[in-house]
C-alpha cells in the first residue's frame, strides 16, 4: 500500500471518528452534508420546514388547554405528519391572517398551513399542494325539521348568515330571507331558539360543532354539489417542495393517517 493511500485512509478514519463523537446529526446537518433532497427545496432553514399558521383558528390551528398549551389542530397535525415523511423538522411561525401572505412573499416561511381555500385569484400568484380538506356548503336545520331537503327549499325561509360571507350570497340566491349575524355561534343560537329556519355554512364548521356539542339537536339537510378545497400554499419558486409534499400527502392518504387525523377532529374523513 502506498504512503499516499495510507494517509488518505487515516484521514477518512479520523473524520469518521470525529463525526461519531459529535453525536447524532440533525436533519439539517445530514441533508446538507449528503446533498439530500431538501437541498433543492429552497427552505428558509436547511432541514427545517418553516410553517405559517394563525394559532388561534380552532380546530385547525390553536393552543390546547384554553390557549395556554401546545400548538395543535387539524392543519398542524397534518403538516407535522408531512414533515415527518420528508425527514424535516417543523418550525411554526404564528401569524395573523392579515399578514400571512405578506410574510410568505417576504420569504419568512416556506408554506402556509391555515385552511387556505384554492381559488383562481390565489392560483395566479401562488402554488398550492393537493387539497387536504374538501368541504361542501351545507344547510343546517333543527333535527326534527323535514321541510328543507334542498337549496330550492330555502325559498321563503329565513336563514341566519354573516352578511359578508359567501354563504349569505348562496342563501339569498336560493330565495331565503337572511337575518344578519356576526358568525356561526350566533346563527346556531337563533336556529336552536326557532327564530330562523336554517343557516348555511361549510360542512367543516358543522362537523366541528357537532363533535364538541353532541347531541346538538341539529342536522345537515342538504349539501352543495361543489366543494371548497383547502391546501398548503407556497410561492411560485417552490415547485420541488410542492411535489415532495404532494408525494407525502399521497402516502399519508394511502396509509390512513389523513383519515385518522380527520376523524379525531371532525368525526369523519374530510380529506378527500
Amino acid at each position: 500500500m502506498s504512503r499516499r493511500l495510507i494517509a488518505v485512509t487515516a484521514l477518512v478514519v479520523a473524520a469518521a471518528a470525529l463525526t461519531a463523537c459529535s453525536g447524532s446529526t440533525t436533519p439539517s446537518e445530514s441533508s446538507s452534508s449528503e446533498g439530500g433532497a431538501d437541498s433543492s427545496f429552497g427552505l428558509v432553514k436547511d432541514g427545517v420546514l418553516t410553517v405559517a399558521t394563525e394559532g388561534t383558528y380552532r380546530p385547525f390551528s390553536f393552543h390546547a388547554d384554553g390557549g395556554t398549551g401546545d400548538l395543535t389542530g387539524f392543519d398542524v397535525e397534518i403538516i407535522q405528519a408531512v414533515a415527518d415523511k420528508l425527514d424535516l423538522e417543523v418550525e411554526f411561525q404564528e401569524t395573523q391572517w392579515d399578514a400571512i401572505f405578506a410574510g410568505l412573499d417576504a420569504g419568512r416561511f416556506d408554506v402556509i398551513a391555515n385552511q387556505v381555500s384554492i381559488n383562481d385569484e390565489r392560483e395566479e400568484k401562488y402554488l398550492f399542494s393537493e387539497p387536504y380538506t374538501v368541504s361542501p356548503g351545507v344547510i343546517v336545520v333543527a333535527e326534527d325539521d323535514d321541510s328543507i331537503s334542498s337549496f330550492d327549499d330555502l325559498k321563503g325561509k329565513t336563514t341566519a348568515q354573516s352578511l359578508t360571507s359567501n354563504w349569505y350570497e348562496l342563501a339569498t340566491d336560493s330565495g331565503a330571507t337572511v337575518e344578519g349575524v356576526e358568525g356561526w355561534a350566533q346563527a346556531v343560537e337563533l336556529l336552536r331558539q326557532g327564530r330562523v329556519d336554517a343557516t348555511v355554512n361549510d360542512k367543516l364548521t358543522f362537523l366541528d360543532y357537532e363533535k364538541t356539542n353532541s347531541p346538538s339537536g341539529l342536522k345537515i339537510a342538504a349539501e352543495t354539489d361543489d366543494a371548497g378545497k383547502q391546501a398548503f400554499v407556497f410561492t411560485k419558486d417552490k415547485t420541488a417542495l410542492v411535489e415532495a409534499i404532494d408525494g407525502a400527502l399521497d402516502e399519508l392518504r394511502a396509509d390512513g393517517t389523513l383519515a385518522e387525523i380527520s376523524d379525531k377532529y371532525f368525526g369523519e374523513d374530510v380529506t378527500q
